[in-house]
């Protein structure tokens, strides 16, 4: 096979196991909303690996852990659930490759839904949580969980996805973790909380908040640090002796 002949985006997977799947997507954005809360929920909820999606356009890395390397972008089912979980962010240029890579591959599943998970930078320090959907009813299903985005736009993988699904005709909601731009795991167990809410799942955030504290604590420090060598640069500017 020749370069030009390789597909953009590849996706190798086992068929899933149960029809009317909820298709739940993380890619690393905005505070890394989405694959912080992923990420947890795959772990606490033991989803099992099913397969990977690799593509000639993903930058060239790995992640690992104890010395074993991980697929950028990973797929896991549990029950009626899948997780597309990546460690890279999706370059805007192959966004429409990537989205419709995911959609092909799940079309002959019969799924009931896609819901991507990203981040949303604003100025507010309460970390809502705030929607879109392909269709107004699937707002409606979120009740008082979260903020409905009355108007503007949205960008990344989450809204090429989303653009495909009402294209397809698909099911499709995003749901928008206040952040900033930073890792932000307090965002995240917010988005865990709609989640939970919306499929009646019990997934203790916990382990979240005590991320969210330590990040906070090591930001904090930063801060000091900083603040210390400027005061200790300032108080030596104004010891320098003058000639003239």
């Amino acid at each position: 096979m020749t370069p030009s002949q390789i597909p953009d985006v590849v996706v190798q997977a086992r068929p899933l196991s149960s029809r009317d799947s909820a298709i739940l997507i993380g890619f690393p954005g905005s505070g890394l909303v989405g694959s912080i809360a992923l990420a947890y929920m795959v772990e606490k909820l033991e989803f099992d690996s099913i397969g990977t999606m690799t593509s000639k356009y993903f930058p060239p890395m790995a992640m690992m852990s104890e010395g074993v390397i991980s697929v950028p972008v990973r797929i896991y089912e549990k029950s009626r659930f899948v997780a597309i979980l990546a460690d890279i962010p999706i370059h805007p240029q192959i966004c429409y490759e990537v989205s419709n890579a995911i959609l092909d591959w799940l079309k002959p599943f019969n799924i009931s839904e896609v819901v991507t998970l990203a981040g949303i930078i604003t100025n507010e320090p309460e970390k809502r949580v705030f929607s879109v959907a392909t269709e107004k009813p699937l707002l409606d299903r979120l009740g008082d969980s979260t903020i409905r985005l009355p108007i503007g736009s949205i960008s990344g993988i989450a809204s090429s996805i989303l653009t495909e699904c009402k294209i397809r005709g698909i099911p499709g909601i995003g749901l928008l973790g206040e952040t900033i731009n930073a890792p932000d795991p307090r965002a995240a167990a917010k988005t865990v909380d709609v989640l939970n809410a919306l499929y009646d799942l019990h997934i203790e955030t916990t382990g979240l908040i005590e991320q969210a504290e330590e990040i906070e604590a090591q930001m904090h420090r930063l801060a000091e640090e900083v603040q210390t060598a400027e005061e200790h640069t300032v108080r030596k500017e104004t010891q320098l002796p003058m000639y003239g």
